[in-house]
């Protein structure tokens, strides 16, 4: 029984100071991490708008929204950041768009973890580049084999549900966009 209860106790030491300093590495860590999430924030919008030099967060909105603004500080477009299920797990797009919410100026996936080789073909630029000459109203449609309207994204073999899923992501972001311009709010 003693050794049990020391063993016991050998366990529950070695068990809280490992948890102490988990935590204390979280903490030591935990301002880089946000300081390299907001990197990568910034760099994913003025890759879905590069004619923008500066952006500022749109405030009083619970959705987190960009504008985008050009050398002389003018609207440019606005970048919103969006996620949803892939076929693995989550997938996070950076969304940009025209001021009038017209036309799609680019999209980059900031994170995925599709199947390597299959749906992780979505990074690719042959994918993502296909949203910049598509119609996004009244919706985005992923299609096999050839775009048939101006609506179509031609989505990729053997990843149909990843393709899809990018374009159901896009769909909301673009009605979260109206939503909030027909609400005024941008």
């Amino acid at each position: 029984m003693k050794t049990v209860i020391q063993m016991l106790a050998t366990l529950l030491v070695i068990g809280a100071i490992s948890g102490g300093l988990l935590a204390k590495i979280f903490e030591w860590a935990d301002p880089q991490i946000k300081l390299n999430a907001q990197k990568e924030t910034e760099r994913a919008i003025f890759i879905v708008h590069p004619e923008g030099k500066s952006q500022e967060r749109v405030s009083g909105i619970k959705e987190e929204l960009y504008k985008v603004l050009d050398a002389n500080g003018k609207l440019a477009g606005y970048a919103m950041p969006c996620k949803g299920n892939g076929f693995q797990g989550v997938i996070k797009l950076m969304m940009g768009v025209s001021t009038d919410l017209k036309k799609i100026t680019g999209l980059t996936v900031i994170e995925q973890v599709e199947t390597p080789g299959l749906g992780s073909e979505i990074v690719n630029d042959y994918f993502t580049d296909q949203f910049k000459k598509v119609n996004p109203e009244p919706e985005i449609a992923g299609k096999k084999g050839a775009a048939e309207t101006p609506n179509d994204i031609v989505t990729i073999t053997g990843a149909t549900i990843s393709s899809k899923a990018v374009v159901r992501i896009m769909n909301e972001g673009m009605k979260s966009l109206h939503e909030l311009k027909k609400g005024g709010k941008i």
